[in-house]
């Protein structure tokens, strides 16, 4: 590993436990991103991640391997996206949201600030397969929501702010409150999303 510091100062890093640089797989690929992105500042994308044209990114947006998305998508500041993810075409991810190992996220999905996903049943207490959401085709999610493991967000259907979903919301239901109740989507709101 090429670094500007001299031995002394390297051995100070080690003992901070502060690492240069990551060793891949040697088979690991770099990362394919389309055209026409915008990738701001202090964003980390790892290798093996595939995105398309039109990508756009916050600051700070972490985008971990294994990881495939569509055309026209918008992660926002602080995001996190854990490896082996799924994201679909013209979907909008706000700020400081969480996404863990296997979620799946179709297009024209709306994520709002602050929406935390998890993937893990029984944290650090039994082995358990990593299950994270799928939010459908044409969801809404608003902000401040938290989202147990392996629960499926059906096709437009809408999550309130502030709900915690413990179970799988029907298409085209609304799921409010903590924890979330289910009720049928108003007509008024069966319309797609519009970004």
């Amino acid at each position: 590993m090429q670094t500007d510091y001299p031995e002394p100062e390297l051995d100070k890093f080690k003992e901070q436990n502060i690492q240069f640089g990551v060793e891949y797989a040697p088979n690991s690929k770099p990362p394919v991103v389309g055209k026409n992105y915008t990738i701001r500042s202090n964003s980390i994308i790892y290798n093996d991640v595939v995105i398309g044209d039109n990508f756009r990114t916050g600051h700070n947006v972490v985008i971990r391997e294994n990881t495939n998305i569509g055309d026209d998508v918008l992660i926002g500041t602080n995001t996190v996206i854990e490896g082996d993810v799924i994201i679909g075409n013209d979907v909008s991810i706000q700020s400081n949201v969480y996404i863990p190992t296997n979620s799946v996220i179709e297009d024209n999905v709306f994520i709002g600030p602050c929406a935390c996903f998890t993937n893990d049943k029984y944290p650090v207490r039994i082995n358990y397969e990593l299950q994270g959401p799928k939010i459908r085709r044409g969801a809404s999610i608003g902000g401040n929501t938290t989202f147990l493991s392996n629960v499926e967000i059906g096709e437009g259907s809408i999550v309130a702010a502030g709900a915690i979903v413990i179970h799988s919301v029907p298409p085209f239901y609304l799921a409010i409150g903590t924890p979330a109740r289910i009720k049928p989507l108003p007509d008024h709101l069966k319309v797609p999303n519009r970004f």
